[in-house]
């Protein structure tokens, strides 16, 4: 199974995925996030310089076409993860020009083959992670647009057929490898492509436990 990183900030720690084997290093390119690419003096140049083993993956809030390939050209990003509202036809758009992942937010009545059925010719792969609180007034939080360590509900996939490799996210935390072992028994996970950490596994947003992520690697693997 393979595992991807996000919300990373720091060059030193991209560097200790690699030799962790992390498959996925994942970017925020969303301001209001705390996890903010550029928060802790990270450049694109960085990271292309770098030549990082992790695949580089961009992830995107309801972003112009114009800003993604910018960022896709000063990071030399191998995908992008769509995780805001775009449309089929805004996938479509990018999927021209770089391997699109596109993420779905499931809050607790969303159907999840009614929601994912128009994107299966315009996205490349699909990410499942947790949707916004019911409440109204939450709806519209910025903040609550990926790492907010809240769980998703893997049991909603059970018994669906998704004919997409997909990423499976929302607050997996570090003592969640058993669980996810369990869930690769399941019919649904054979398009199970990648685990996706974030919010649980840092000292600081931003900032990984590079301890936990090991750890969590191994446990996963073993």
């Amino acid at each position: 199974m393979k595992v991807k990183v996000c919300g990373m900030t720091n060059m030193d720690q991209l560097h200790q995925l690699g030799e962790m084997g992390v498959d996925f290093a994942g970017f925020i390119f969303y301001p209001p996030s705390p996890r903010y690419v550029f928060k802790n003096g990270l450049t694109g140049a960085d990271v292309k310089k770098a030549k990082i083993k992790p695949i580089k993956v961009g992830v995107f809030v309801d972003a112009s076409l114009e800003e993604m390939k910018k960022q896709i050209d000063a990071f030399g990003l191998d995908m992008v993860q769509l995780h805001g509202r775009e449309t089929p036809w805004e996938c479509q758009q990018i999927s021209a020009y770089i391997d699109v992942i596109k993420a779905f937010r499931f809050a607790e009545n969303d159907h999840v083959e009614w929601t994912i059925k128009d994107f299966y010719a315009d996205a490349d792969i699909f990410l499942f992670d947790t949707g916004v609180p019911v409440p109204k007034e939450q709806r519209e939080n910025k903040m609550l647009y990926g790492g907010t360590g809240r769980k998703f509900d893997w049991n909603r996939l059970k018994g669906l057929k998704v004919g997409k490799p997909f990423f499976l996210s929302g607050g997996i935390e570090p003592g969640d490898a058993g669980l996810v072992k369990d869930f690769m028994k399941e019919p649904v996970a054979k398009d199970l492509m990648v685990v996706d950490i974030n919010s649980r596994f840092e000292m600081a947003p931003g900032i990984k436990d590079m301890e936990k992520v090991q750890r969590f690697i191994t446990e996963l693997h073993s």
